[in-house]
Parts: C-alpha cells; structure tokens; sequence
C-alpha cells in the first residue's frame, strides 16, 4: 500500500513540532531566549547544578548542541559553567540572580504553553499520547 504525502505518521508529528516551536518561540522572542535554550533552563530551575553530560542525556541532544546552547546562555548572563571539582572534563552548569529572574518570567509562559496545546484533551488521552509518542521513540531506535 503506498502512502500519500500526508499520510505519513512523521510528517503529522513533524508539521506539529514545528507548530510548536513557532508558537514558543514567538512567546519568548521577546525574552532573547530560543526554545531549545528554555529547555535548559527549565531542567536547571528544576535542579540547578546539572553537568552539560546530564542535559545531553534528558534532552536527547549532542554534546556540541548542549555546548554550544550553554555558551549561549551563559553570554546572555543566565548560567554560569563551571568544571566539576571531581572531574575536570565535567562541566556543570548554574542559574545565576539573572537567569533565576527570568525564570520566573519563563516558567508560568511554559506552564501556560503547556495548558493551551493540551486544551481539550483528558488526562487518559495525554497518557495514551505519551505512550505512543514512547513506541514511536522506541521503534525509531529499535532501527538504528
């Protein structure tokens, strides 16, 4: 059976992703942080003093991806990277007064985000999505 176009279960979830990142972005353009920079304040504003190591891991990104975004905040004044006392090849990363304030800010926009785009739905239907969004996941790494 051939598939149109539209069809296809990825480019679904691939036009939402990028519905997504739009919609978040444009919330906070305004803050000088992009999506993928929030990610990492978000996990450091849940537990601050994560090593670029850990973030690579949760966020399922590549260590000159996670360097790359830390540098970043850290210009901007958000975080502060530090070598780890243990491991000089371990760098973990800080909010500093600046990046605490703007989370802030960023948090109830996140929570907020969060709110809109589950609208609607019930707290069966976001379990079942996370559950197949998770097969979905695994059956892509199942065929690396």
């Amino acid at each position: 059976m051939r598939y149109s176009f539209q069809d296809y279960i990825s480019i679904k979830i691939h036009k939402t992703d990028l519905l997504l990142t739009n919609f978040i972005k444009t919330k906070l353009e305004s803050y000088n942080i992009a999506p993928e920079q929030n990610l990492i304040l978000m996990l450091l504003l849940e537990n601050d003093g994560l090593t670029q190591q850990q973030l690579v891991i949760k966020l399922n990104k590549d260590k000159t991806n996670i360097a790359r975004m830390a540098a970043s905040l850290e210009k901007k004044g958000f975080i502060r990277r530090s070598e780890s006392q243990n491991d000089r090849r371990s760098v973990t990363l800080h909010l500093t007064e600046t990046g605490k304030a703007l989370g802030d800010i960023i948090l109830p926009i996140s929570e907020e985000f969060n709110e809109q785009i589950s609208n609607g739905l019930s707290k069966e239907e976001l379990i079942e999505l996370e559950r197949l969004l998770t097969k979905i996941s695994q059956n892509v790494q199942k065929s690396q």
